[in-house]
């Protein structure tokens, strides 16, 4: 499984990025898809997630109302729209499958087998 992600760069605060991570190699039809983010000095966190079996999406608060998580048909690619950010949402931003899960939603990293390597994002104030 490869993950690969694009779309990072430097933005304002208030402004927008738009993410994508491509994704190749799956051998299973049940598996969640999360993007997560590290900030220099923080631990990963998780920010939101979406399995291949059903149409909810998980958003912690941080990003709530200001993020959307999409993805193609074949969930082949996955979005990370990011609108109205801010200073504290720079960090490096990656995509992680967890498999042979159906209808998980979670941002705990240690269920996430396959990562990408990320992406820079940074905001200025």
């Amino acid at each position: 499984v490869q993950l690969v992600e694009s779309g990072g760069g430097l933005a304002q605060t208030g402004g927008s990025l738009r993410l994508s991570c491509a994704i190749s190699g799956l051998t299973f039809d049940d598996y969640s898809v999360a993007w997560f983010r590290q900030a220099p000095g923080k631990k990963r966190e998780g920010i939101t997630c979406m399995s291949s079996t059903d149409d909810y999406i998980l958003y912690v608060d941080p990003v709530k109302g200001r993020f959307t998580m999409s993805s193609d048909n074949a969930k082949s690619t996955v979005y990370l729209q990011m609108n109205s950010l801010k200073p504290e949402d720079t960090g490096v931003y990656s995509c992680a499958v967890a498999p042979w899960v159906r209808g998980l939603t979670t941002t705990d990293p240690r269920l996430f087998n396959y990562w990408g390597r990320g992406t820079q994002v940074t905001v200025s104030v």
